[in-house]
């Protein structure tokens, strides 16, 4: 992506634990949609996500165009510390990527 990041993650420590939550800003066109005039939309969605934790990845999930434009995940990691690394990345079916990091709090 250009300039700024398709990605938003928070991050929260829950009883020994962390909790993910991230929002992806992406069309996630499953190619049977029409437009105004009749025409299909092509197909354009996130393939796979994946999260990693100190540059481990902890959690890859392979998705297809069923899921709702602009896609919003939470997940629980189990540990984790304050100031720990998370990055959330992910590549659609047109070659596209993302990723991001943060800082646990």
């Amino acid at each position: 992506m250009a300039n700024s990041s398709s990605i938003k993650i928070r991050t929260k420590r829950l009883d020994g634990n962390t909790q993910i939550r991230t929002l992806i800003t992406h069309p996630m066109e499953n190619g049977r949609n029409r437009d105004k005039i009749g025409n299909f939309i092509p197909a354009h969605h996130i393939q796979e996500l994946w999260i990693e934790h100190n540059r481990k990845k902890v959690i890859s999930c392979d998705m297809g165009g069923s899921i709702s434009k602009n896609p919003y995940f939470d997940f629980l990691l189990k540990g984790g510390e304050v100031g720990d690394t998370v990055t959330v990345s992910w590549v659609d079916n047109l070659g596209n990527t993302d990723t991001k990091d943060q800082k646990i709090k």
